[in-house]
């Protein structure tokens, strides 16, 4: 197998990160009201809302302003402190992380992946490409936790599709026999 290269791994983070968004997207549909996604399920440190926060402005942050220029701010203390957000505004917060992660992505030299993020992250220093995959799983993880949180306040098992398989950067139909 020849070596990866970094066009085509930012083209699978890009993909993967565009997919997830819009998983989160569809979650937050599917919470019957706007209090929903705010409630409390004894055992989960984080309900939905927060979640869809945290994520939002965790990519915001580290791939649209940082590698991105976007300008974004982040406040990550209020991405665990508000409460009470309508879901259309944070739709609206996962709809901008989308156009800023994708624009961001869209943009990336590849060679910036072997290159230290320009920040320290929880106090080490770590290169572009790690940050991007580590944020990939962060999100996924986040995600998983949302629709569990989804499920137990809405009573609602309804999937969204998370994780489509087609939805990878590398899918094709498959050739009929």
């Amino acid at each position: 197998m020849p070596d990866l290269d970094g066009a085509t791994l930012v083209g699978w983070v890009r993909a993967i990160l565009r997919r997830d968004l819009g998983t989160l997207r569809r979650e937050l549909d599917l919470y019957a009201d706007d209090a929903g996604p705010w409630r409390t399920v004894p055992g989960l440190a984080n309900c939905g809302g927060t979640l869809a926060l945290h994520l939002a402005g965790n990519l915001r942050h580290f791939v649209g302003a940082r590698l991105g220029g976007s300008g974004y701010v982040r406040d990550r203390a209020a991405e665990f402190a508000d409460r009470d957000v309508p879901r259309a505004k944070l739709i609206a917060q996962v709809d901008a992380a989308m156009l800023e992660v994708d624009a961001a992505l869209a943009h990336l030299d590849p060679a910036r992946l072997t290159e230290t993020f320009p920040d320290p992250v929880a106090g080490v220093r770590v290169t572009t490409g790690d940050l991007l995959l580590h944020l990939v799983a962060h999100l996924t993880y986040h995600l998983g936790q949302l629709n569990a949180h989804r499920r137990v306040v809405s009573g609602d098992a309804s999937s969204v599709g998370a994780l489509a398989i087609p939805a990878l950067a590398t899918a094709r139909p498959t050739e009929a026999t």
